[in-house]
């Protein structure tokens, strides 16, 4: 069985069985689907009472077990930019849980749905304060008008691609639903992660540490030091100190714990994993303590928002495979990812 994850508008080039997926392998091969029935549903809240009946259900996984006659039953769950088909409602939940069990910033993050048209997020600066009003005072009004940033929401597209045995796929009893769930969720939520971290923002979510618009810097140093940690986390204002978790990869973290203050007392508290009683998370795609990295970050996370734009949806590729009795499976998401107060979280900046 194999997996893997694509950046789609791409060609995926599958070495094992030196076959490719071309761009044309994204258009419906299954069935004629009316164009005027397509224009009329084509939000998620339009597809959400069809994608959740029971019928659309057993069509679903009918498709998926390789009958391609059950295609013409989801015309309505059908994503017209890729040709794949939504996962039926019951079956999405699933695997949202999964996913948020594989993916660290679907838990720390603030995750939301802005799946129909077009979506902005509106970031207000609230610095308000309730104010003592004395007897037959007039009472202060403020309009707020220009207390919010605007960020724009984009829907970038990820794909993840497995194949399997047709032997397993006919058997009645191989649980198919759990299988692609876990499969789906574990490809797509690690490269949900990296992209959280190190993304670009061209054609793909922005990362934590990306340079314009990720955290802020808080300390910029040659090395590592005690010193160096306390005055990062002091450089995030109190009012992000309270939610904070500090980020870092393995070998980062094994640094930290040698670190001792003067009186010989270490900065990482063995008991729960803590640093000046903050959580300490461990992920394996930020960068090493080398020159123009940032390896640490710290910070409430909360304010990095995960915005879904679509439902998971998938399509087989039986063809592709049938001399090897195999089908393959074709699953896309679409999503965004920006960290909205800059200031939230800060990086060191390790500069040699």
């Amino acid at each position: 069985m194999t997996s893997c994850v694509l950046s789609v508008a791409e060609c995926l080039s599958l070495s094992a069985d030196l076959l490719t997926i071309t761009t044309s392998d994204f258009m419906p091969v299954h069935s004629v689907i009316n164009i005027e029935e397509e224009k009329t549903m084509i939000t998620y809240t339009e597809r959400l009472p069809y994608t959740g009946s029971p019928e659309y259900d057993k069509h679903f996984w009918n498709a998926m077990r390789g009958n391609d006659g059950s295609y013409a039953e989801l015309s309505k769950g059908r994503n017209i930019e890729t040709g794949t088909y939504s996962m039926p409602n019951s079956t999405n939940n699933k695997y949202m849980t999964a996913l948020e069990k594989e993916s660290l910033f679907r838990n720390i993050g603030t995750t939301i749905k802005a799946y129909d048209f077009g979506y902005r997020i509106f970031a207000k600066d609230s610095n308000d304060l309730a104010q003592w009003i004395p007897e037959g005072e007039s009472i202060p009004i403020y309009d707020g008008i220009d207390d919010f940033t605007i960020n724009t929401v984009d829907s970038w597209k990820l794909a993840a691609f497995v194949k399997m045995d047709e032997t397993f796929i006919r058997d009645a009893s191989f649980d198919i639903e759990n299988y692609l769930i876990n499969r789906f969720a574990k490809n797509f939520g690690r490269a949900e992660d990296i992209a959280f971290i190190n993304g670009t923002g061209i054609q793909m979510p922005t990362g934590i540490l990306n340079a314009t618009n990720g955290a802020d810097v808080g300390i910029t140093t040659a090395e590592i030091t005690y010193d160096n940690v306390i005055g990062l986390y002091f450089s995030v204002e109190p009012e992000y100190r309270r939610n904070a978790v500090w980020l870092m990869n393995d070998e980062t973290a094994l640094a930290l714990r040698t670190l001792k203050d003067s009186t010989g007392n270490y900065l990482w508290r063995d008991s729960d994993d803590t640093i000046l009683g903050k959580r300490v998370i461990i992920s394996e795609y930020m960068p090493n303590a080398e020159s123009d990295s940032k390896p640490i970050a710290f910070g409430d996370f909360s304010y990095y928002w995960v915005i879904g734009r679509s439902p998971v949806s998938v399509k087989t590729l039986s063809e592709k495979f049938a001399l090897h009795d195999q089908i393959g499976y074709l699953a896309f998401e679409f999503l965004d990812g920006k960290l909205i107060r800059s200031e939230a979280v800060k990086v060191i900046q390790i500069n040699i």
